[in-house]
């Protein structure tokens, strides 16, 4: 390949130097091979760009970081949805699915909160969905929005005070 720019050509050795210890590596950490072929090809995706624009000085640490914080949100995702994890398992979901009743309730508890959060100050509710939704850290939000990180944590910590008293107000009504 000797029209390939050196970027395209150091990725494509990254790529089959790191691939399979990549995909054990992840399978280790979230103990399913599906969802650690899913988390490399996102950090290969993160990577390189990274790698054809300027290559870092350790492109393998690079994309082992990116895949490990590609893998720890992922695990953020299953530990705040765990109904979610249980979908990709059809022998398991059958046995434990909710019944009609509790479905409903559940679509009722949810819509109970959605509007509780269509409520919240802007403020609150941009730095509350940035932080369940996105999983993103205090530190994260603050960039992403230019505000101090001591308001980011005033913020959330308002919007859950507010949201709580608005779910007790509803629940009890």
């Amino acid at each position: 390949m000797p029209d390939e720019p050196s970027g395209q050509r150091d990725f494509a050795v990254l790529y089959r130097a790191t691939l399979a210890p990549l995909r054990r590596y992840l399978t280790r950490l979230l103990g399913n091979a599906s969802e650690a072929q899913d988390v490399a090809h996102d950090a290969y995706i993160r990577v390189y760009p990274a790698m054809t624009e300027q290559p870092p000085d350790r492109p393998a640490a690079l994309l082992y970081t990116a895949a490990r914080r590609l893998a720890i949100n992922r695990l953020k995702r299953r530990s705040i949805s765990p109904l979610a994890r249980e979908a990709f398992s059809p022998e398991t979901a059958a046995s434990s699915a909710p019944g009609v009743a509790q479905q409903v309730m559940a679509r009722q508890e949810l819509g109970l909160l959605e509007e509780a959060i269509a409520q919240l100050p802007e403020g609150c509710r941009v730095v509350l969905l940035l932080r369940k939704i996105e999983l993103l850290s205090h530190r994260e939000i603050a960039d992403r929005l230019g505000i101090a990180i001591s308001t980011v944590e005033k913020q959330h910590a308002r919007a859950l005070r507010l949201l709580r008293a608005a779910l007790e107000r509803k629940l009890d009504s």
